[in-house]
């Protein structure tokens, strides 16, 4: 199983269109991590086969989406927020708390449009970055999940 992880599009979905038509045939889903949620409707329009997933973010002003989730994909818990309500411009530690807490496997966030990937007592940490509009010194980017025999690899690709 391979997942796209993708985060703070706010509404620029060119370049995920492009990496999308270029790896659907490899992909099993899509998790959105916030930014906007009108974003993954369009995905779910567009892509009708592919399963996505999302929550809100900070400029998803009122919207029903939740702001976080726990699901289970591939034999994996997955624990997805965007990452403000976590204060992840400062620090990931309560982000990984909680991921802890609910017993994920893989911790998906989003906020900072800046790209990241660790782990923290065996919980897989990823935030995909920003293809729309990346911050600090990052570059274009997105993050896929993959999961084999029952190993998460999560990897960061630099859009082209």
């Amino acid at each position: 199983m391979r997942i796209l992880v993708i985060s703070d599009t706010h509404g620029n979905l060119s370049r995920v269109y492009k990496v999308i038509n270029s790896i659907s045939n490899m992909i099993d889903g899509v998790i959105h991590c916030g930014d906007v949620v009108e974003d993954a409707d369009t995905l779910r329009i567009r892509y009708p086969d592919l399963k996505v997933y999302n929550v809100r973010g900070n400029c998803d002003y009122g919207s029903s989406v939740p702001n976080e989730e726990v699901f289970v994909l591939g034999g994996k818990k997955f624990f997805v927020t965007h990452g403000d309500l976590y204060g992840v411009n400062w620090g990931i530690d309560r982000l990984c708390y909680k991921g802890a807490e609910v017993g994920a496997d893989v911790c998906l966030y989003g906020h900072t449009h800046v790209p990241y990937i660790d782990n923290y007592n065996g919980i897989v940490i990823l935030n995909p970055g920003s293809l729309s509009a990346p911050r600090g010194s990052s570059t274009y980017s997105y993050g896929i999940i993959k999961i084999e025999d029952g190993v998460v690899t999560p990897s960061l690709v630099e859009y082209k």
